[in-house]
């Protein structure tokens, strides 16, 4: 069974940094390695975004509102993802999601839970 987990969030200050991760398991590495990866985030009353994604090829793309502050990356013989956050913002406060994505472009994977990140104001 494919399973998400993401960990690292909590309190963040405005200003400082925090370093999500992402663990996937129930699949192969190739099932990981050979697939675009995202990060997403929902903020309370709001949809699920897109926040950053990296390419099997570690080509990455981001929200505007991240660009410059936050580097996704992937560790994929390990099966992690890595969202690095910098220069955190309180709007950047949000629950974090990982997924892969189908060829489509829609979630590849059932939803983890996510994790938390605080950016008081």
């Amino acid at each position: 069974q494919v399973q998400l987990v993401e960990s690292g969030g909590g309190l963040g200050q405005a200003g400082g940094s925090l370093r999500l991760s992402c663990a996937a398991s129930g699949m192969t590495v190739a099932a990981f390695a050979t697939r675009t990866l995202s990060w997403f985030r929902q903020a309370p009353g709001e949809e699920r975004e897109f926040v950053a994604s990296i390419t099997i090829n570690g080509r990455t793309r981001y929200v505007d509102s991240v660009k410059g502050r936050f580097t996704i990356s992937r560790d994929s013989t390990r099966k992690l993802l890595y969202l690095q956050m910098n220069t955190l913002k309180p709007e950047d406060t949000a629950d974090y999601y990982c997924n892969g994505q189908t060829n489509s472009g829609t979630p590849m994977w059932t939803w983890g839970r996510g994790t938390q990140v605080t950016v008081p104001s």
